[in-house]
């Protein structure tokens, strides 16, 4: 049995995080090393899928739900609504914690801060 990822932990009340919001599936918070003005986390509550492309060949439903939710986030965060959604998927793109997330960039990107 593997360990709980850092998401199962504050979802769960084992760490302490600022939730910006939740739906019955999806929760958000802002990223700890942020990488932009703006820079939130859309995490599924369910710890059944390590990255994209698992979630959206297991529940397809799930993902279009973080990425509505990612959008109502943008809206309520950044002046102008707009925003970029990344998902790193495997260790050699950057993923760290291999439980799905979304990161909601936004406010004033740049080239540099978005690596583009």
């Amino acid at each position: 049995m593997t360990e709980p990822s850092i998401f199962t932990r504050i979802l769960n009340g084992e760490i302490p995080a600022e939730i910006l919001g939740k739906t019955d599936r999806v929760f958000a918070l802002r990223d700890i090393a942020p990488q932009a003005p703006v820079h939130l986390l859309v995490v599924p509550k369910t710890a059944d899928y390590r990255d994209v492309a698992e979630l959206a060949a297991g529940d397809p439903s799930l993902l279009a739900e973080m990425v509505a939710f990612a959008k109502e986030l943008a809206a309520q965060h950044t002046d102008d609504g707009d925003f970029r959604l990344v998902f790193n998927s495997g260790a050699n793109a950057g993923q760290t914690v291999f439980h799905v997330h979304a990161h909601v960039l936004g406010g004033g990107l740049t080239e540099k801060s978005v690596g583009a």
